[in-house]
């Protein structure tokens, strides 16, 4: 479900722009929301998300923190019990886990030991997977982690249009919420997806996104392709990559843009699978314990009477990130293909 002011124009944005825009308008919006984290003041960001934000909005609703993820996180629970919207930056989602112990055990349980006395209206922003030739530092994937934690919602935008709308639902949400945003695709809906790597960041097309305030529902997938042949669970960079294989090799499949991978739209998986009889689950994290582990097991536990083939997974291998080699790693056209034909075989 998307509201949206129907006044507002549009304007073409890649990603970035996309969710500075989101920031912004919340920030003219709701005078309790705030933006902090490393470099997001005055240079903009890392990735230049906040660009121009404190400039706009001043020191006091856009600000640097210290290197220190455990406090930023910790900072914004505190900030978001005392009637703040706070949206922290944590660089790169590999920097989070210092902070976990804040959205664990503080995060995400306040509503609940407190009764709901006190809530945690925050939303931590942070770019997440490879693409950049970042290395192991920089390029992680540990969505599976955040969607155990209960209580904490988990967000992963694919494109500029859905960028903006679920970030000002994520800050306007009164749960804490992680919102990963893949950084291969920041600067345009598509990189590359063949052996040979090609430049991130290069503007290869954008999105028609509207200027002002509108809203995704969080816990919505997007049918983003229609078929009848099977269904393809995918998020993030991996919706792109298998529109245009799957386009390629001729096959109609029908692509779900999972979103929000907590709280999840089963109700679209299950629809789309008794439609088709089979289940493909691709995504760029570790294979074991990767959330589509729990895709699988979910399927399998609604779907089991109508699946013609076994439920099958593309995924990034269980091997630290390899730096030089990541256009390997990711799930690309042999894999993807070669698991099409199996499950199309069965």
């Amino acid at each position: 479900m998307m509201s949206a002011d129907p006044q507002t124009g549009t304007k073409t944005m890649n990603m970035i722009e996309a969710i500075n825009s989101a920031m912004d308008v919340m920030l003219e919006r709701d005078p309790n929301t705030v933006v902090m984290g490393e470099d997001v003041g005055f240079f903009g960001g890392v990735f230049r998300a906040t660009a121009g934000l404190q400039k706009k909005h001043g020191k006091t609703r856009v600000f640097d923190t210290p290197i220190n993820e455990c406090g930023i996180i910790g900072v914004a629970v505190g900030m978001g019990a005392y009637g703040l919207r706070p949206v922290p930056e944590i660089q790169f989602a590999d920097y989070i886990y210092p902070g976990l112990d804040q959205l664990v055990s503080e995060a995400a349980r306040l509503r609940y030991r407190s009764a709901a006395d006190f809530i945690c209206p925050m939303t931590v922003r942070t770019p997440f997977g490879g693409g950049i030739f970042g290395g192991q530092t920089h390029s992680q994937s540990p969505e599976s982690i955040m969607t155990h934690i209960c209580g904490v919602k988990t967000v992963i935008p694919s494109n500029p249009y859905d960028a903006k709308g679920l970030l000002i639902a994520a800050i306007e949400d009164n749960d804490p919420v992680v919102f990963l945003e893949p950084k291969r695709i920041y600067n345009g809906p598509f990189s590359g997806y063949y052996d040979r790597p090609v430049e991130p960041w290069s503007k290869h097309d954008a999105s028609a996104v509207p200027e002002g305030h509108y809203r995704i529902e969080l816990g919505k997938a997007a049918t983003v392709r229609s078929g009848e042949a099977l269904t393809i669970l995918a998020y993030g960079t991996m919706v792109h990559v298998t529109k245009t294989i799957v386009e390629e090799m001729g096959i109609d499949a029908e692509i779900i843009d999972l979103r929000t991978l907590l709280p999840l739209d089963i109700e679209a998986i299950e629809t789309s699978v008794k439609k088709t009889g089979r289940c493909l689950i691709i995504h760029e994290a570790t294979r074991t314990s990767g959330f589509g582990a729990e895709l699988a097991a979910l399927v399998q536990e609604r779907c089991f009477y109508h699946l013609e083939a076994p439920v099958e997974r593309v995924t990034g291998f269980d091997t630290p990130y390899p730096h030089s080699l990541e256009w390997a790693y990711f799930p690309g056209p042999v894999r993807i293909a070669t698991a099409l034909t199996k499950i199309l075989k069965d």
